[in-house]
């Protein structure tokens, strides 16, 4: 039996109130079925060596690809760490384990270094667990395959309900993490997240095959599990909301010296920087640039709740921004490395607008007849550089050679070629 057989043989498991269906295995006529309970039961977190070692034991002598998700308390605590990481494989059932009592899990990631990783959404889990020793060589991202197989909704939830016909409890995706101990909602929750992972990973596998699409998902899960860790964002300041509304290079000197500021007081105090002063508050303050702890303290987000220390460490931050010479205040924008945002490509380029218009409208075709998002085929920002600088023999090999080098697959490189090649010749004329 496969897990999702064995979970439907468990009715009285799943069901609302305990109780069996009436039809075999679902509380309807073609209605998906709860899933309220892991088939075991709730597993003991794992939150010492002693009983790490157990699993890791468990799982090395497992059998099969293994499930994987981490929780994160994104929004209450400062950074993406992982705040529990829940795995299931046949022949071990479910771990649930806690990387802050044993932060070290770099055994129990060689343990499985040869079996393959599924994860839905691997790249937001990805840099957490690799924090704490776990890195795949191998893995099935069950949401990329949804996007590859056409689904129109690829969250975990919807795929579950779609492809097994079983409704997953969501309740908790977005509760503080952190918190200790975890209660046991929260942990029902945790492990039913990799309940039927394998199962789905299977199921999608079929249909990927089916399509003629399996060998694609192949090549776009070695990508993700070869891809270095991410590099640090130039400049993060200039992601804070409201960004938009701030013109001046004076007042853009506010936004860094303030958002830094936030940054220290949030990371010192491990809690998420929003929660030590919003974005609205740094975007009102930079507007106005206030010269005194009063004036700061009539903008919104400075109100009467802050203390006065508080007030004179934001007002501090405002004067270290006012005092820069002219040469010192960053410069409006970020320097560009690629090509200008396609609204100003009419007036910079007509014949390369022509040339990208052309590519977006047969892309867009080629993705509707395959049954997959755009992005998913080919990056918007790679066809976007091919257009506003095509290689000078833009032939099929050219065009190949400059997609494999902006890091296409394969498999894109072979569907999207003949495409560009048609569509660079239709701009050129």
């Amino acid at each position: 039996m496969t897990d999702a057989q064995e979970t439907a043989a468990a009715s009285s498991l799943r069901t609302t109130g305990g109780a069996p269906p009436d039809d075999g295995g679902s509380t309807a006529p073609g209605a998906p079925t709860p899933l309220l309970e892991p088939r075991e039961g709730i597993p003991p977190v794992v939150a010492d060596e002693e009983t790490l070692a157990e699993v890791i034991a468990a799982f090395a002598a497992g059998t099969g690809p293994v499930a994987v998700d981490a929780e994160r308390a994104s929004g209450y605590r400062y950074g993406q760490r992982a705040y529990l990481v829940q795995l299931r494989r046949a022949g071990a059932g479910t771990a649930l384990v806690d990387p802050v009592a044993c932060p070290d899990l770099s055994a129990l990631g060689d343990a499985l270094a040869d079996t393959e990783w599924v994860l839905h959404a691997a790249t937001q889990d990805l840099p957490c667990l690799r924090e704490i020793g776990m890195i795949p060589t191998r893995l099935f991202d069950t949401e990329l395959a949804g996007r590859l197989a056409g689904f129109p909704r690829v969250g975990l939830g919807a795929m579950v309900e779609s492809v097994l016909g079983y409704v997953l409890e969501k309740g908790h995706s977005a509760v503080d993490w952190s918190t200790r101990p975890l209660p046991e909602p929260w942990l029902r929750y945790a492990a039913l997240d990799v309940e039927l992972l394998v199962d789905l990973r299977d199921a999608l596998e079929a249909e990927l095959e089916h399509q003629g699409k399996l060998e694609w998902a192949r090549q776009e899960f070695a990508a993700i599990a070869a891809a270095p860790p991410a590099e640090p964002r130039k400049d993060p300041w200039r992601r804070t909301s409201g960004m938009h509304k701030v013109r001046r290079r004076r007042q853009l000197a506010v936004v860094r010296e303030l958002w830094q500021t936030r940054d220290r007081i949030a990371q010192r105090r491990d809690v998420s920087p929003g929660k030590v002063l919003p974005d609205a508050a740094i975007v009102e303050a930079a507007l106005a640039v206030p010269a005194t702890v009063h004036a700061l303290a009539a903008l919104g987000g400075f109100g009467h709740r802050m203390g006065r220390r508080q007030l004179e460490q934001w007002q501090a931050a405002v004067d270290r921004a006012r005092a820069l010479s002219e040469s010192q205040l960053p410069l409006p924008g970020q320097p560009v490395t690629g090509p200008p945002p396609p609204r100003a490509w009419a007036d910079k380029d007509p014949a390369a607008a022509a040339r990208l218009s052309a590519a977006r409208a047969k892309i867009s075709t080629l993705a509707e007849r395959l049954n997959m998002p755009q992005e998913n085929l080919i990056t918007p920002d790679t066809v976007r550089r091919v257009c506003w600088e095509p290689p000078h023999s833009a032939d099929a090999q050219g065009i190949a050679d400059v997609l494999g080098s902006l890091g296409a697959r394969a498999w894109q490189v072979e569907l999207v070629t003949p495409v560009l090649v048609e569509a660079l010749g239709t701009g050129a004329a």
